[in-house]
């Protein structure tokens, strides 16, 4: 069957579907501004590859499903370019810069010329080639006039259009331009590769060029490119503007992408003017840029100047410092985070990169160090781009003879507890959470949260300056708080003496003539005397075991019944209860291993603190096996409520969704829980359906209970 045969509803809804992907496609990567949800833009691809797949002769390269890839080359074929791709002159100094602006005043013959002025992008330069509107071909710059045929690669590409946004296409339209990776998308892919154990990217400008090199496009599709015009090249049948400024506004009306840095302005004032603005933002970018491009904006005062060797000299790059210098590791440190997680640290022999000294760089896991295989001694890349934190990128070899490989410490060098880290985990962990000074914000806020031990009025920053402030006189000593068992001793004085602390910081002078406030004070010490009695399960979730959330902490407060009998449980036995696995298993094992936390667990014991043992097993109710998940805003009740409600009926209630998801509750505004739920085809009730089937069940249990007391009466 061919397209013209096809059902005319299937083949006006591609078309349609066509439209709309590209449309939202032009808001989200040219102007910026997304006019729909990612999931549905996700939820339009999906029916147009659905209705390709049912009607494979409407299928068309232009289409937006054929941005995945094909099949893998065996190399790739040179591409002669019509128009050659020429390189610039680069410029380090406003000397150089003057002089180009001098240079080109003698020839034109008159002061101040406009000049486009545009970020010098640090990616892959590229040609792309379209004949009467559709994109047929692209390829590297190569050497200028030959570079590399990468088509198939560029069409996985999103922001590249693979087909003008005209009426009335021109024959032959070569747009050149930059594929870049953004930083978000790089930060975040590393990520991923450092979680699988792959290898990581050296820098945005590298994971863009190797991106568009793969031989394999499919992978070349899992990689966060951008695309970003800056030029013409060869044109046939387009009446091109006689400005350059002109031109990329044009371009921009195509729909291609055109970096919203661009600018025009005149002279050697407003070239330097844009190079200390473009310069200041640079960190704020969401690319990678190198320096600047200066362009005389008018095409004929470009032909009058023409061009020396293989550049123009109506073009300048002015160039920022470099972002990459080589120094040498004095020494490798860990940094122990508020989670616990451990980070490497290569100590440097300070360099200058992008203007700033640096002195240390992130190594970031084990992993990573044994990957590039960083030792005390070498010489190393350090890169410094945008706010990121400097980084190694690379050991320059041979290493020096004395050099050996680095490992992993055993001990926190904060606290001394053990370190950690699962063969399938690519971050190693402190595991004194309870006790590890550099967790005791996070470990503190966690403890008091509502759902944990519920302390009312204890607050991010106050904890905060509990932990950083000396307010506590114990004896000879005055410190800050160290364990969660601390907040327990704490007594009036001891919260007006942090007030006294913190007025002080802000430059506030008390008046001793003046009652002192204490409600604040009084109500606090109330919240935690009020959180002294409470159930092992709460407990258990404040403890802040790793993998323990509320859900996982009632169940072992129902199969275990007692704090020491799950402390002293063997991973075997820990894996027999519902839901716990191998992983959740070996967490528990490791937080009761470690000597500092079962020491504040004793702390918390001889403070007062207890919790409610030996409630055994929850009875079995009509919702007992079934796991729901609730998302979004309820109105009528809220989500604690509800799911406190279909706790009692026997179902556990989790906070992901996943295939053993028996169902998921809707409110308003849900999120991705909602998209994942769709996705797995899980049954989703809306607000009215919960309230139903919590009536229902209720008048169920209602009547059961009555059947039973009947039974008894007899």
């Amino acid at each position: 069957m061919t397209a013209a045969s096809a059902p005319i509803s299937a083949k006006a809804r591609v078309e349609a579907l066509r439209s709309s992907i590209v449309e939202h496609d032009w808001h989200y990567f040219v102007l910026d501004a997304p006019t729909i949800p990612d999931a549905e833009y996700d939820r339009l691809m999906a029916q147009l590859r659905a209705l390709e797949a049912a009607h494979p002769e409407l299928l068309s390269v232009d289409s937006p499903t054929q941005r995945v890839g094909g099949k893998p080359a065996r190399g790739f074929a040179e591409c002669r370019h019509e128009t050659p791709m020429l390189s610039l002159a680069n410029a380090f100094s406003v000397d150089e810069v003057a002089d180009f602006v001098r240079r080109i005043d003698a020839v034109i013959g008159v002061a101040e010329h406009a000049f486009s002025l545009e970020p010098k992008l640090d990616g892959l330069a590229i040609s792309l080639r379209y004949e009467n509107g559709h994109f047929v071909r692209g390829a590297t710059r190569g050497d200028g006039a030959v570079g590399e045929d990468v088509t198939a690669n560029l069409r996985t590409v999103r922001s590249i259009p693979l087909c003008l946004h005209t009426a009335t296409p021109p024959r032959v339209l070569e747009v050149r331009g930059e594929v870049v990776m953004p930083r978000a998308g790089f930060a975040a892919y590393n990520e991923r590769a450092r979680q699988r154990g792959d290898k990581t990217l050296a820098n945005p400008r590298n994971g863009a060029a190797g991106s568009l090199r793969q031989l394999d496009p499919a992978i070349t599709a899992t990689r966060p490119l951008a695309f970003f015009a800056y030029a013409l090249g060869s044109v046939v049948g387009w009446e091109v503007p006689d400005r350059h400024s002109a031109t990329l506004v044009k371009l921009r009306e195509l729909g291609f992408p055109v970096s919203a840095e661009v600018d025009v302005g005149c002279g050697l004032t407003g070239l330097l003017d844009y190079f200390q603005r473009i310069g200041a933002r640079r960190d704020q970018l969401p690319y990678d840029i190198d320096g600047v491009v200066y362009k005389l904006d008018r095409y004929d005062q470009q032909r009058e100047l023409g061009f020396v060797s293989r550049a123009p000299r109506w073009a300048l790059a002015h160039k920022f410092p470099a972002q990459e210098e080589i120094t040498v590791v004095s020494a490798i440190d860990v940094q122990v985070g508020r989670t616990g997680a451990i980070t490497p640290v290569a100590r440097l022999q300070p360099v200058l990169v992008a203007g700033v000294v640096v002195t240390n760089a992130t190594l970031h896991n084990e992993g990573e160090v044994q990957r590039k295989d960083v030792r005390v001694g070498d010489r190393v890349i350090v890169r410094r781009a945008g706010d990121v934190i400097p980084e190694v990128v690379s050991v320059v070899l041979p290493h020096p003879a004395d050099a050996v490989p680095w490992t992993l410490p055993q001990y926190c060098p904060e606290c001394g507890s053990h370190i950690v880290r699962e063969a399938e985990q690519a971050v190693a962990r402190c595991s004194g959470g309870l006790f590890c000074p550099a967790q005791r914000k996070e470990a503190i806020h966690h403890f008091a949260a509502r759902r944990a031990m519920n302390i009312e009025g204890l607050g991010e920053e106050t904890i905060d300056d509990m932990v950083s402030l000396p307010f506590l006189k114990r004896g000879s000593e005055t410190r800050a708080l160290r364990t969660v068992a601390d907040l327990y001793g704490l007594d009036l004085d001891d919260l007006l003496a942090l007030k006294q602390l913190q007025d002080a910081r802000a430059g506030q002078i008390t008046d001793p003539k003046k009652p002192v406030p204490t409600r604040w004070a009084e109500k606090l010490l109330e919240a935690i005397a009020n959180s002294k009695a409470t159930t092992l399960a709460r407990l258990l979730f404040a403890l802040g075991i790793r993998e323990v959330g509320e859900a996982t902490a009632k169940t072992l407060a129902a199969e275990f019944g007692s704090l020491d009998v799950l402390a002293k449980a063997e991973p075997d036995t820990l894996k027999k209860a519902p839901d716990v696995g191998p992983v959740v298993a070996e967490r528990i094992v490791e937080f009761f291993a470690e000597p500092h936390n079962v020491e504040v667990i004793e702390q918390l014991r001889q403070a007062g603190v207890q919790w409610a043992e030996g409630q055994g097993r929850p009875t079995a109710g009509p919702l007992t096996g079934q796991t729901v998940v609730l998302t979004g805003t309820l109105t009528s009740l809220t989500r604690d409520q509800a799911g406190q409600r279909l706790e009692a009926l026997g179902a556990k209630v989790s906070g992901s969704v996943s295939k053993k998801t028996h169902f998921v509750v809707a409110g308003a505004d849900a999120g991705s829980k909602l998209d994942k739920a769709r996705a797995l085809n899980l049954p989703v009730l809306d607000e009215g359906a919960l309230l139903a089937l919590l009536r229902t069940h209720a008048a169920d249990q209602d009547a059961a209970d009555s059947d039973h007391g009947a039974t008894d009466a007899h």
